[in-house]
């Protein structure tokens, strides 16, 4: 076993299987196959090419995949955070065996990002919001001290991947009546499936949106939505302010500024 194997097997198990050359793949035996490369490969056109003198932020990087590929794309500066250390030092290794050492590592809660005391011009959300127990008010902090730009979002869908026509406002009551409006069975009204206990045996899986839920949130936090090219990934840019009117299309403040 060479030194590097030795690092590899000392942190494992690894979630990211990054291939750090010499032979040496940190999960070869994912059960998602080459993850999250394959993965990556489905949207990365979406992404600049070209991100000289851009600054990256990488929310939940666990081992580091995408942070090193925003340096292999140029980035100026490129900052990856998380709440696992043995996270973090797979990371650490990762970057420094590919050759960027510059990559800089920090133990930080997503509710903590202010305490980067900077902005982005591209921000990496991906894999992260089903994790947390307060996803809309993660995504108000990220709009509100970090994103400065560009927002990468993923997160875990299930449900309808149809989107409806939401009217901007909901009556009480239908015409008088009790009837509450059917609009709320409709399978595309924006949906956040909460998680009581586990989900594929993994306690920290706490929501699962439907396709209109991840709009209607990344919406209401103040993203613009710019492409959709993978089934669960957006391409969003952070909306100007004021956000603009309520409507299906619109992009809109949150009912409580976050604190």
């Amino acid at each position: 076993m060479t030194p590097l194997e030795k690092s590899v097997a000392d942190l494992a198990p690894w979630f990211h299987n990054i291939d750090l050359g010499h032979g040496v793949l940190t999960a070869p035996d994912h059960f998602l196959g080459d993850y999250p490369r394959q993965k990556f490969a489905r949207f990365s056109h979406a992404l600049p090419t070209d991100l000289t003198g851009k600054s990256v932020l990488d929310i939940g990087c666990n081992a580091g995949f995408y942070a090193i590929e925003m340096k292999r794309r140029g980035a100026a500066r490129v900052v990856g955070i998380d709440t696992d250390d043995r996270y973090l030092a797979q990371a650490r290794l990762a970057s420094r065996t590919l050759g960027f050492p510059d990559i800089e590592y920090r133990n930080l809660s997503t509710y903590d990002v202010a305490a980067l005391g900077e902005k982005f011009d591209v921000t990496i959300f991906m894999g992260v919001l089903y994790h947390l127990r307060h996803p809309l008010l993660a995504l108000d902090l990220i709009r509100e001290h970090v994103a400065g730009d560009l927002l990468l979002f993923q997160t875990m869908q299930r449900g309808s991947d149809v989107v409806a026509d939401v009217p901007a406002d909901h009556p009480f009551h239908i015409d008088g009546t009790y009837t509450v409006s059917p609009i709320f069975d409709d399978p595309g009204y924006p949906r956040l499936h909460f998680i009581e206990r586990e989900y594929a045996h993994d306690w920290t899986n706490w929501w699962a949106p439907n396709r209109a839920g991840s709009e209607a949130m990344l919406r209401a936090a103040g993203f613009e939505i710019e492409a959709h090219p993978e089934a669960e990934v957006y391409l969003c840019r952070v909306a100007p302010v004021p956000y603009g009117q309520f409507g299906p299309s619109a992009v809109y403040p949150a009912k409580e500024p976050p604190r």
